[in-house]
């Protein structure tokens, strides 16, 4: 796409570009640090996609998404998943409905909590696979299907799932065909001394976590289409894909470490997104072209649940983010004007 394409959107440009620094002082009023966690979610949001947050419990995960809800004037409901969760809480039921005067009865349709735009899915891995399932549709058709009618999703519609890393007992890992609808996967660690001495002392005293609109719905529809409009050159858009094809083993890159360490790797997915979101991180930096930078920048967020790692790795206590960073010193850049 040539760059003369995206002047028809200038205006939404400029609103995206004003409103970035407004919106991250609205989220500093009641988040402290954190500023890569923030940028990763931005880029998830203004990209129409969904995303796993992993930390620990205590890092701020639900309230930092109630108050990015708040600042976009979006709805925001949250699920706390447990064993018991039934696909039916998430989705709605149908009930037998009389009315009182006829005695006519019929069918009435309950929305579950899923009817929303942010939609938080908190502990996503403590619920049965069955239940999990219930968002799958969802995500990516954004339509439910009860009672064998389907019901549309309200745009925009996110699903911000939240699992903790440290406990594995009474969890229920989350299929894989599953977690590759999610763009992202967050990881949310620890603040520094002084940021958490600043979490210690606003919150112990008169906290007030209220925050000012920014965005509206129509205007993440708006930046949405625009970073699909963005345009990638095409020797930035074939380091996307070679850097995921490097992640697969016995592939024709045929990297040693990736096949010792990897069971398997990235499928199309991760290139979609790798592009996606250098794309938006573009934009979210006030520029109009994407680089090579960018999608390395966005790399360990988009590849790190799409990377099965073996027993061996594990043995040699090599995690996927250790993979990835050997995975972005040893594929090299395209040159420019390689098509």
């Amino acid at each position: 796409m040539a760059l003369s394409e995206t002047v028809v959107d200038e205006q939404v440009l400029e609103k995206l570009r004003n409103g970035r620094e407004l919106m991250l002082d609205e989220i500093h009023k009641v988040i402290v640090g954190q500023e890569a966690v923030i940028e990763s979610l931005l880029i998830v949001l203004f990209t129409g996609g969904h995303t796993l947050l992993t930390g620990v419990p205590g890092l701020a995960k639900t309230l930092l998404i109630r108050t990015i809800a708040q600042i976009l004037d979006l709805q925001f409901k949250r699920i706390q998943f447990t064993p018991d969760l039934m696909p039916s809480d998430i989705t709605g039921t149908e009930i037998i409905d009389e009315d009182r005067n006829t005695g006519h009865r019929e069918l009435r349709f309950i929305p579950g909590p899923i009817f929303t735009n942010i939609l938080l899915a908190d502990e996503i891995n403590r619920t049965p696979p069955k239940t999990q399932a219930a968002l799958l549709e969802a995500m990516e058709e954004k339509q439910v299907t009860v009672g064998g009618e389907m019901r549309r999703l309200e745009a925009p519609f996110y699903v911000l799932a939240t699992q903790n890393p440290i406990e594995l007992e009474g969890t229920y890992p989350l299929p894989e065909a599953q977690l590759d609808r999610f763009m992202f996967n967050i990881r949310i660690g620890y603040l520094n001394e002084n940021e958490e001495l600043e979490v210690a002392t606003k919150t112990t005293d008169v906290f007030n976590d209220r925050v000012d609109s920014v965005f509206t719905g129509q205007d993440m529809l708006d930046f949405t289409r625009l970073v699909r409009q963005v345009p990638v050159s095409q020797h930035v858009a074939r380091y996307a894909v070679q850097l995921v094809q490097a992640s697969r083993p016995n592939f024709e890159t045929g990297l040693d470490f990736v096949n010792d360490w990897v069971s398997w790797g990235a499928g199309p997915r991760g290139s979609q997104y790798l592009l996606l979101g250098a794309k938006a991180r573009a934009l979210l930096q006030g520029r109009l072209h994407v680089s090579c930078s960018d999608v390395q920048a966005v790399a360990p967020e988009v590849l790190r649940h799409r990377i099965l790692t073996n027993f061996k790795a594990e043995a040699d206590r090599v995690t996927t983010d250790d993979i990835i960073s050997r995975l972005v010193e040893v594929v090299e850049e395209p040159k420019s004007g390689l098509e």
